[in-house]
């Protein structure tokens, strides 16, 4: 028996479920309100682990193709202190894989392959009918499915449907800005940050910056502040976003300084979580994955757990008999949920001590998530 099947969002979570479903023989239809891949910047850089993202990559049979993008050498990761001296510098070994980096727009390229995504089709909520669940689009369509599973991020329209969870901030604000062509416009820049990272923490801040492919790098400066830092700044103007960003790392090493004044546009980001253990009682015909499921800080689980949600719940689906489609659902929900309290937690304790009034406390994270 064949169900009806949506997922509401194209990101690493939806699209690799719908990868999985459909190499399993299964039909999915996957709802995505950009009006085309290009409608937005994808983003940076993410690591997928082996146990989790690149697990997940593997069950839909794209794991050889994320080899062939996937850079090894990104997992290397510098820290200094405000003053530029170097605290830590691990570069990975020779077929060192656990963690390497790939942009999040070639692995959404290679998720998309050949889905047939609806562009524009937008979710305005889902409505639990007995067995099966409405979808009802911003525009006014509607649709039912046997299952709608909501992929669609932090402020999830399908989340309603079984929870009455919103994200809270979660005490940090991003200013995040890019240097475009590294190597060739800022080679000081390009050996700086090196093939993967570099970080420097002080007093409830810090600054990170990320290597992506094509000399790309991703700066983010963190702080630790009530709500609301640099919220009265105009969101286009950079210059006074760039300048907020300067004043907080005042006195601090020029080459890391460098990595904000020569930054081109810049976002300011608050960021949110849902609460450790996020959890809901089960609602036949809806479903959650990914950050629409467990929104955590971003230290590098997020993706990872949402593609392996994606998989894992294609995998159910596709197994379950005619009748066998809610016992499977909900099976899946109980162990997923229990995996992300566990990460949820980690990451939340990272976060605390990461940007911290005790800057030593981030060179201790870095040693222990290091091989040794």
């Amino acid at each position: 028996m064949s169900f009806r099947i949506a997922v509401a969002g194209s990101g690493p979570a939806g699209l690799t479920f719908a990868r999985v479903l459909r190499r399993k023989g299964c039909a999915v239809s996957v709802l995505e309100r950009d009006p085309s891949p290009a409608a937005r910047p994808p983003g940076g850089s993410l690591d997928l682990h082996e146990g989790l993202g690149q697990l997940a990559l593997d069950k839909a049979g794209l794991l050889a193709g994320f080899r062939a993008l996937a850079r090894p050498e990104g997992q290397a990761m510098r820290i200094l202190d405000p003053g530029g001296a170097v605290l830590r510098d691990w570069r990975p070994g020779p077929g060192e894989r656990a963690n390497p980096e790939i942009d999040r727009g070639q692995l959404r390229d290679l998720l998309l392959g050949g889905l047939d995504v609806r562009w524009g089709w937008e979710v305005a909520e889902v409505v639990p009918r007995g067995d099966s669940a409405a979808v009802r689009s911003a525009d006014g369509r509607e649709e039912v499915f046997d299952l709608v599973v909501g992929a669609d991020g932090a402020w999830s329209r399908v989340r309603p449907a079984v929870s009455a969870a919103r994200p809270a901030y979660a005490g940090v604000t991003y200013v995040e800005t890019s240097l475009d062509e590294v190597d060739t416009r800022h080679p000081d820049l390009a050996r700086l940050v090196g093939d993967g990272a570099v970080a420097a923490y002080g007093v409830n801040r810090g600054v990170v910056a990320q290597r992506g492919s094509g000399g790309h790098v991703k700066v983010y400066v963190q702080h630790r502040t009530p709500p609301g830092w640099l919220a009265d700044v105009d969101p286009g103007d950079a210059e006074a976003l760039r300048a907020g960003a300067l004043a907080l790392l005042d006195g601090w090493a020029a080459p890391l300084l460098d990595l904000v004044r020569r930054g081109t546009v810049f976002v300011r980001r608050e960021l949110h979580v849902l609460p450790v253990g996020h959890a809901w009682p089960h609602v036949p015909g809806v479903t959650l994955l990914g950050d629409a499921a467990h929104l955590m800080p971003p230290l590098g689980a997020g993706a990872n757990l949402a593609m392996l949600d994606g998989a894992e719940l294609a995998e159910a689906v596709a197994a379950a008999g005619p009748d066998g489609l809610d016992g499977a659902v909900r099976a899946f929900e109980e162990r997923m949920q229990a995996r992300a309290a566990r990460w949820a937690a980690r990451t939340a304790a990272g976060l605390e001590r990461l940007v911290s009034a005790d800057p030593a406390g981030a060179v201790a994270v870095f040693d222990e998530v290091q091989p040794s």
